[in-house]
């Protein structure tokens, strides 16, 4: 066998081997690799070696000219002539990086986040709005990536794409999102270690800051106009937010199995409750009178669906939208009346959950104790009296909702034909 210093040109210039035959040049320049050339002019790169597992030298293919060149067949020989020494078969080696790579691909973020899911979100009591942001906010940019391809700066880039938006507070929830379904890979061997310890929420967010936004008379006033502009399920939905002070999700989810309508009591089971307990919320007769104008459906009953029952409403953030544009249209009437430009009029930015801190803000007005006010709006009591103390404060709750109901009623009732009128309220 002819040993030559290869190149391009002299690889190229190789004739085919005469019919019937083959021959092999060596590499000069790499001990053990040698250039086959068949009758056909077919030239492929091997290496000559003693493998593990064999005590004479064999051929191995390393490829062929033209699908690999001569410096990356010269690379691969010298790594699998390493991987030699070391005792380990190179073909081992190339099927475990094969199997590697495919797995990499197998394991994309959404494949990572499909399994984040149904073996952790699925007991958990609040798992579907974490999902809901994944779904929203990571999947579209990560979905189809390998998980191991998630940097930290892929995170820091999201995140601060949310913070430009003006969500910052729910950029904290998109970061705590990511670091979750990460934190699970890492758990599940995806990857090895959750690039989201590399941030500082601080530094990418900044501090996460409480809200303080209440609605005033006006505003409230606007808000239970546009509601009634609104068609279920959105249009009662946003109405008993405010007459109950719960939760978006509570009331989201809620079932017709929950409320007992003669006892005027809705029992939020203690799987969907925050405080981990079964919370009880007194029903007004304003909020029996919007439960009243509800459909029933005989496939489901969820109270608020778009599927006949079958499953809980979704979209809240359009329909958000779509209640802030009547409420700023009828905050601009109400200026009108006035004698004020109505083109002036803006209307505060605020979210479902502000909903809440007005309620606890005006029950607060209303000399309601705070302990009662808490229970209200589902904190649940600390300390000691949350272990010695099981005093439900039951009619202390109602008493309070009918207050908040009586001034809620006297707020949004000016004299304007515009204005539905709440039912008076009872304790």
């Amino acid at each position: 066998m002819a040993r030559r210093a290869l190149n391009d040109r002299t690889l190229k210039a190789l004739k085919p081997a005469k019919p019937g035959q083959r021959y092999e040049v060596g590499d000069a320049a790499m001990p053990g690799l040698v250039v086959r050339v068949t009758e056909r002019g077919t030239k492929t790169f091997a290496l000559v070696a003693r493998y593990p597992g064999s005590h004479n030298p064999t051929r191995r293919a390393l490829g062929e000219y033209g699908a690999i060149g001569l410096a990356e067949a010269r690379e691969k020989a010298r790594h699998w002539l390493a991987l030699i020494a070391k005792g380990t078969d190179p073909h081992i080696e190339v099927e475990r990086q094969r199997l590697a790579e495919q797995r990499k691909q197998a394991d994309t973020f959404a494949a990572a986040a499909e399994k984040f899911f149904t073996r952790k979100l699925k007991t958990q009591r609040r798992g579907f709005v974490v999902e809901r942001i994944i779904r929203n906010e990571l999947l579209p940019s990560w979905g189809g990536r390998p998980v191991t391809d998630v940097t930290h700066r892929d995170i820091r880039e999201l995140v601060e794409h949310v913070v430009d938006r003006g969500a910052t507070t729910y950029a904290h929830n998109v970061f705590d999102a990511a670091n979750a379904v990460l934190n699970f890979a890492a758990a599940q061997d995806m990857i090895e270690a959750n690039p989201a310890r590399l941030l500082k929420r601080n530094t990418v967010i900044g501090p996460k800051r409480h809200r303080q936004r209440v609605l005033g008379d006006t505003e409230l006033r606007a808000f239970w106009r546009a509601s009634g502009q609104l068609d279920y399920p959105f249009g009662p939905f946003f109405r008993l937010l405010l007459l109950t002070g719960c939760r978006l999700d509570e009331l989201g989810r809620a079932r017709w199995r929950e409320f007992d309508l003669e006892r005027k009591a809705w029992t939020i089971p203690a799987e969907r409750f925050k405080s981990d307990s079964e919370h009880k919320v007194p029903l007004t007769d304003d909020a029996l009178a919007v439960l009243a104008t509800l459909p029933r459906f005989s496939s489901g009953d969820f109270l608020f669906s778009t599927t006949f029952g079958k499953t809980p409403v979704r979209g809240f953030s359009k329909a958000k939208e779509r209640l802030d544009r009547h409420m700023l249209n009828g905050l601009g009437n109400l200026a009108e009346l006035r004698g004020e430009d109505p083109t002036e009029v803006k209307l505060a930015g605020f979210v479902n959950h502000d909903l809440r801190r007005t309620v606890r803000t005006r029950l607060s007005a209303l000399k309601v104790q705070d302990h009662v006010a808490e229970l209200v709006i589902g904190h649940g009591r600390k300390g000691i009296a949350r272990i010695y103390d099981q005093h439900r404060f039951e009619d202390e709750k109602r008493e309070a909702l009918a207050k908040w109901a009586v001034l809620l009623r006297s707020i949004v009732e000016p004299p304007s034909a515009n204005v539905v009128p709440l039912t008076k309220a009872t304790a």
